[in-house]
């Protein structure tokens, strides 16, 4: 059995009315905007399920546009977000979309960035305001927001996996939960690490120096979710 909690009980705090199409959309906005860690010029929403067919009613469409903004869901402008980015120049777009075998509730984020650099990423609200980030621009992942996250794309090369682990050794840091998933054998591999303790910026550091590490992505503080 499942270890349930008071919080799973009541539910998260939030603005209204649901707790997956509204609090667990604005999370998932939340995790997406930290990925991307850029101002974001231009965002599209590809809504699969039951969240294309009942984002407005529910507030999805406002909720999602508030955690781009980096908006708790229990901030009182929730309700206004869509005309608050607006007015900060994003551009917004919400589109229906079949995208497979996924949970009804579920969302890609097709964001452009201040740089002109674009970013997919799906995830899904899968109840009680939880969410999951499965994938960021193609590299399969498992984000809950629930713990600092840092996520590696590295060469599926012997030794990285072991180089990564023992660098949190010597740091003391705890790996709470970590999946690895490569395209295939020798080509390119991501790592996802939920830790139990923020992690600083010079270890982010020494991740990115070990050879074959192509790109690391740090999810520190989702403020509170």
């Amino acid at each position: 059995m499942a270890n349930i909690g008071i919080f799973d009980v009541l539910g998260p705090v939030m603005i209204g009315p649901s707790s997956s199409h509204t609090a667990g959309a604005a999370r998932l906005g939340k995790i997406a905007r930290t990925i991307v860690n850029q101002p974001i010029k231009d965002v599209t929403f590809l809504l699969h399920g039951s969240f294309r067919e009942t984002y407005k009613g529910h507030g999805t469409d406002r909720a999602l546009v508030a955690g781009i903004l980096g908006m708790l869901p229990d901030d009182v402008r929730l309700k206004d977000s869509i005309a608050i980015a607006e007015s900060e120049g994003i551009a917004l777009r919400f589109l229906p979309a079949d995208l497979g075998q996924v949970h009804p509730n579920t969302v890609k984020f097709l964001i452009t960035d201040s740089n002109d650099i674009q970013w997919e990423i799906l995830g899904s609200s899968i109840g009680g305001g939880l969410v999951e980030i499965y994938e960021i621009n193609g590299n399969k992942v498992k984000i809950t927001g629930e713990y600092p996250t840092i996520i590696t794309c590295h060469d599926d090369i012997p030794g990285t996996v072991s180089k990564i682990s023992t660098l949190f050794y010597e740091n003391k840091i705890n790996i709470a939960f970590m999946t690895l998933v490569r395209s295939q054998k020798g080509k390119d591999a991501t790592m996802t690490f939920e830790i139990d303790d923020s992690i600083s910026e010079e270890i982010i550091d020494s991740i990115k120096a070990i050879d074959g590490v192509n790109r690391v992505i740090l999810i520190n503080s989702l403020g509170g979710f």
